[in-house]
C-alpha cells in the first residue's frame, strides 16, 4: 500500500507539474500576442501622431508667415507711395503698423536708405541706425526670412520699392518679427491630447488583447488537454483552419498508434503462443517419462528425440525473432557490396538441394544474364533461402518443382521464385508477410515453420528499397516476384 501511495503521489505531482507547464506556456503565448498587438498598433500610431503634429506645426508657421508677409507687402506699397520714408508722421500708416503688431504680437521697424530706423513699433530704437547683415543684404536685393524655433519668433526683412515704377530699386527695408508662441502652445496641447489618446488606446489594446488572446488560445488549449489526457480518442476542434488541421493530423496519428498497439499486442500474443507451444510439448513428454518409471530405453530415446526436435523448433523461433528485432532496430545497418547475384543463387540452391531431394522436389535455376548488384549479401541469401525453403516444404507430397529465374535491366534485377506447391487462397496473399501469419496453421506446425520467414523477407527487401509481389492459386502453386535496384540508394 505504501508503494501504491507513492505511485499515486508521483502521478499527482507529475499532473500538477504538467498543468503548471501548460499554464505557463499559454500565459506566455497570450503575453506574446498582446505584445505583438501593442507593437503593431502603437508604433504606427506614434509615427502617425508625430507626423501629424509636426505637419501641423510646419503648416501653421508657414501659413502665419505667408499672411504676415502679404500684409507687410501691402503696407510697404503704401509706405513707398505715401512718401512715408521722408515723413513718418502719416497717421494711417502708423495705425496700420500698430494694428499688425497688435494682431500678430510682433514688431515692425522701418529703415530708410540711410540705414536709419524711422519707425519702431516698440519705440525703442527709433532714430538709431541698423547695420545688421539682413538689412544690408536686403538693400542688395536679398530678402531674408528665418524661423527661430528656440525663441518662438519668425524674423523677416522685406524691401520697400515703388510699385508704380518699373525700376525695382530698394527705397527702404521693413524688419518684421512676430511670435509663434500661440502656434507652439497649440502644438503642445495637440501633443498632450495625442499622448492621452495613445494611452487610452494602449489600455484598450491590452484589455482587448487579453480577451482576444484568450479566445484565440482556447482551441489550442482544447487540443493540448486532449493530447495530454492520453485517452487516444479522436479530437474535433474546428474553431480555425489551423486547429482543424492539427486535429486531423492528431486523429491520423491516433489511428496509426492504435494500429501499432494492436499489432504489438497481436505480436506479443503470437510470440507467447509460439514460444509456449514447444515448451508445452516438452513438458508433456517429460511428465510422461516421469510418470512411467517402467519406460523402456526405446521409449526414452523416442521421447528425447521429440524433446530435441521441440528444442530445435524453439531455437528456430528465437533466431527468427532476433533477426526481425535486429532488422527493425538497425533498419539503416546494411552492409552493401558489389555482388554476383548468379553465384549467390547457386550457393543457396547448393545448400537447399539436400532438403529438396528429401522432399522429392526438383530445383531449377534460370539465369538469363550475369547480374552484378550493390546488395547486402547475407540478406539477399536470406530472402532467397526463406522463399525457396517454403516452396520445398509446402510442395506436393508426391513431388514437384521450385523454379528460380533471374533477369535484369539497366536499373533493377528481377528475381522470380515459382513452385508447384499447395498454393494459397487469394485473401491470404495480402497477409502472408505479417509476423506469425499462417495460411494453414496445423499444416505449418506439422512442417515446422515459425511463421516469421516471409516477414524477414519483406524487411530485407524493404531495406534494399525493393518490392515483392505474390500470386498464388490453391493446389497449383505460388509465384514470388522480387525487384531490387542494381545500385543501392541510401
Amino acid at each position: 500500500r505504501n508503494g501504491e501511495l507513492v505511485i499515486i503521489s508521483k502521478r499527482k505531482s507529475a499532473k500538477k507539474h504538467n498543468s503548471a507547464i501548460k499554464s505557463s506556456f499559454f500565459s506566455t503565448l497570450r503575453f506574446r500576442i498582446v505584445v505583438i498587438m501593442l507593437v503593431l498598433s502603437i508604433i504606427p500610431s506614434v509615427i502617425i501622431t508625430n507626423a501629424v503634429c509636426s505637419t501641423y506645426l510646419n503648416m501653421a508657421v508657414t501659413s502665419r508667415t505667408a499672411i504676415v508677409r502679404n500684409q507687410c507687402i501691402m503696407l510697404s506699397n503704401q509706405i513707398a507711395s505715401g512718401d512715408y520714408l521722408t515723413d513718418a508722421s502719416n497717421d494711417i500708416i502708423n495705425s496700420e503698423i500698430d494694428m499688425l503688431t497688435s494682431i500678430y504680437g510682433g514688431r515692425i521697424q522701418i529703415i530708410d536708405n540711410n540705414l536709419k530706423i524711422i519707425k519702431d513699433s516698440f519705440e525703442l530704437d527709433r532714430g538709431k541706425y541698423m547695420l545688421s547683415s539682413a538689412v544690408i543684404n536686403c538693400f542688395k536685393g536679398q530678402e531674408y526670412s528665418n524661423n527661430d524655433e528656440d525663441n518662438g519668433i519668425v524674423e523677416m526683412a522685406l524691401r520697400i520699392t515703388d510699385p508704380s515704377s518699373e525700376e525695382s530699386d530698394t527705397m527702404g527695408v521693413m524688419l518684421i518679427s512676430f511670435s509663434t508662441r500661440e502656434i507652439t502652445t497649440n502644438y503642445a496641447i495637440l501633443q498632450r491630447n495625442a499622448t492621452i489618446v495613445l494611452g487610452i488606446i494602449v489600455v484598450m489594446i491590452i484589455v482587448f488583447g487579453l480577451l482576444f488572446s484568450g479566445i484565440l488560445v482556447r482551441p489550442f488549449k482544447k487540443i493540448t488537454n486532449a493530447i495530454n489526457s492520453l485517452m487516444l480518442e479522436p479530437i474535433h476542434v474546428n474553431d480555425y483552419d489551423e486547429t482543424r488541421q492539427i486535429s486531423d493530423a492528431f486523429n491520423r496519428l491516433i489511428v496509426q498508434v492504435k494500429d501499432m498497439d494492436d499489432n504489438r499486442q497481436e505480436f506479443v500474443s503470437n510470440v507467447s503462443h509460439e514460444l509456449k507451444t514447444p515448451l508445452a510439448s516438452m513438458k508433456v513428454l517429460a511428465d510422461s517419462l516421469n510418470m512411467n518409471p517402467e519406460a523402456t530405453l526405446e521409449q526414452f530415446r523416442e521421447f528425447m528425440k521429440d524433446i530435441s526436435e521441440e528444442i530445435d523448433r524453439e531455437n528456430a523461433i528465437i533466431t527468427d525473432l532476433l533477426s526481425l528485432v535486429t532488422m527493425d532496430k538497425n533498419a539503416g545497418d546494411i552492409h552493401v557490396e558489389n555482388t554476383n547475384i548468379n553465384a549467390l543463387i547457386e550457393l543457396v540452391v547448393k545448400r537447399l538441394r539436400p532438403l529438396a531431394d528429401m522432399n522429392n522436389v526438383e530445383l531449377i535455376v534460370d539465369s538469363f544474364k550475369t547480374v552484378e548488384a550493390e546488395v547486402d549479401k547475407s540478406k539477399i541469401m536470406q530472402i532467397v533461402s526463406n522463399i525457396v525453403e517454403n516452396g520445398i516444404k509446402y510442395n506436393k507430397p508426391d513431388g514437384g518443382w521450385v523454379r528460380i529465374s533471374l533477369n535484369a535491366d539497366h536499373k533493377y534485377f528481377y528475381l522470380t521464385i515459382s513452385d508447384s506447391g499447395i498454393g494459397m487462397p487469394q485473401e491470404a496473399t495480402e497477409k502472408i508477410f505479417e509476423r506469425f501469419y499462417r495460411v494453414d496453421k496445423s499444416h505449418s506446425r506439422e512442417i515446422g515453420g515459425t511463421g516469421l520467414g516471409l516477414a524477414i523477407v519483406k524487411g530485407a527487401i524493404t531495406m534494399h528499397k525493393g518490392m515483392i509481389r505474390v500470386t498464388s492459386t490453391e493446389n497449383e502453386g505460388s509465384t514470388f516476384s522480387i525487384r531490387i535496384p542494381l545500385a543501392y540508394v541510401a
